[in-house]
């Protein structure tokens, strides 16, 4: 069963928001719309807005939105714990269970895209289909230089950014945003590739989608998409892969979310599209 627990005090049932409590973090969840579950995780320093205030309208017209807040993010206070994707991935995973999620459609940008990613490895049952944009799967599919440039950045480099406008509007402990930029720096530091075994083994329709200027190299974006079994020449009778790759033009990876036509129509289509023995 894949609907949302009411709320018997909300005068909006196309609207909710709360916390809920998994894994000793307050997470923040907002619900838009009805229909097909499809859960959003934004990016790095980022909250709901900053990632998906384009996209999210459109998309909840025609299903149900469900998107969080993560680990130390947005109005989630960050609690005494490392910051990982595999943690926040199942931070997720128990959060759709409380609210009742059985089988939902994933969109991840950036970070999220990992936490998505992470999600569908550790919880395949959860996962129907996965739009991933502006992830990798191994360090190597960063453009060369680019994370120990990241990693030589200092939170006052943000200041005045959208992101950090943000955080200090609806984090509940404004002050914390050099905490925030520590523990993501550190994550960083420790993330190990997934083998490739891993990610050929996925067996959620996977649409990927990278800007043709991103920080993801187009030729990993490929890679990963021929180990999700795209790729291949589609007019024969075994037809098209149930994966799609996207590249979108004159797009970087911090405008990427910014191109909410392209994306929607993208998404829809694709998210829309039955899925083999459903």
């Amino acid at each position: 069963m894949n609907k949302i627990k009411e709320d018997p005090n909300s005068t909006n049932k196309d609207f909710r928001s709360g916390y809920e409590l998994v894994n000793g973090l307050s997470m923040y969840y907002e619900i838009h719309g009805s229909g097909q579950p499809l859960v959003l995780l934004h990016g790095a320093f980022s909250a709901i807005g900053t990632s998906f205030g384009k996209v999210l309208p459109s998309l909840a017209k025609n299903r149900q939105v469900i998107a969080f807040e993560l680990q130390g993010h947005g109005r989630t206070a960050d609690i005494d714990r490392p910051m990982t994707l595999e943690g926040m991935a199942d931070d997720v995973a128990a959060a759709l269970r409380r609210l009742g999620i059985e089988h939902t459609d994933l969109f991840g940008y950036s970070m999220g895209a990992g936490v998505a990613l992470h999600l569908t490895i550790r919880h395949p049952e959860l996962v129907r289909k996965l739009v991933l944009a502006s992830v990798t799967y191994t360090l190597s599919g960063v453009h060369p230089g680019l994370m120990e440039g990241l990693g030589e950045m200092t939170p006052e480099m943000m200041f005045g950014s959208p992101w950090h406008e943000e955080y200090t509007r609806v984090a509940p402990h404004p002050e914390h945003f050099t905490r925030l930029f520590a523990k993501k720096t550190e994550m960083d530091r420790q993330i190990r590739d997934l083998p490739a075994e891993a990610i050929r083994a996925i067996k959620a329709p996977t649409l990927l989608i990278i800007g043709d200027s991103d920080l993801v190299r187009p030729e990993h974006a490929v890679e990963m998409f021929r180990l999700l079994g795209g790729g291949v020449f589609g007019d024969t009778p075994a037809g098209l892969s149930d994966s799609q790759l996207a590249v979108l033009p004159g797009t970087s990876h911090v405008t990427l979310v910014n191109r909410a036509d392209w994306l929607v129509s993208m998404i829809e289509a694709f998210l829309d599209a039955p899925v083999k023995d459903e």
